[in-house]
């Protein structure tokens, strides 16, 4: 390998960092401004984009790595907010369906419109279409390569506390 491989290499890997770091830091500041912890924005995020229909609380258990007690108390406080309803199961009496409100979509869209709009008139306007596809693939690939690593950490036991 080349040191102009090796250089190139080495910078996408600092991006990769610091750009993780940047959307860690907004969601907090997103879950800041909406009044939730982290996970709580994770769970809106998984009904809002990936669940629009609902999610049962095992699903979104399985989802986002948590017990089904831990989200029970998560929808609790989501429910409380006004963010989430349960409503029992069309099929099922024994499961639940949960929602985002129009209220939290609304928040939220409020929240995300200025990212969205600039980043569409500052930052993709950049690039032609060719580039974009060439990003949008090698996102793909990452994203599916972190939820690799994301299950093989979730099947490890946790370390022992000193």
């Amino acid at each position: 390998m080349s040191s102009d491989d090796e250089d190139v290499r080495d910078r996408l890997g600092r991006a990769i960092a610091d750009y993780q770091a940047a959307v860690d830091d907004f969601d907090r500041e997103c879950a800041r401004v909406l009044g939730v912890n982290e996970t709580d924005l994770r769970c809106l995020e998984v009904l809002m984009r990936d669940e629009p229909d609902g999610a049962t609380p095992r699903l979104l258990a399985d989802r986002l790595g948590l017990t089904t007690g831990s989200v029970t108390g998560m929808l609790d406080r989501l429910e409380q907010r006004g963010y989430v309803t349960r409503s029992p199961h069309p099929t099922d009496r024994r499961r639940l369906v949960v929602r985002a409100t129009d209220a939290v979509v609304a928040r939220s869209a409020e929240v995300l419109a200025p990212l969205l709009a600039e980043g569409q008139r500052d930052l993709l306007s950049r690039y032609t279409s060719q580039q974009l596809g060439l990003v949008a693939e090698f996102l793909t690939a990452t994203t599916e390569f972190q939820r690799i690593h994301v299950d093989r950490l979730r099947a490890r036991s946790p370390y022992p506390r000193a």
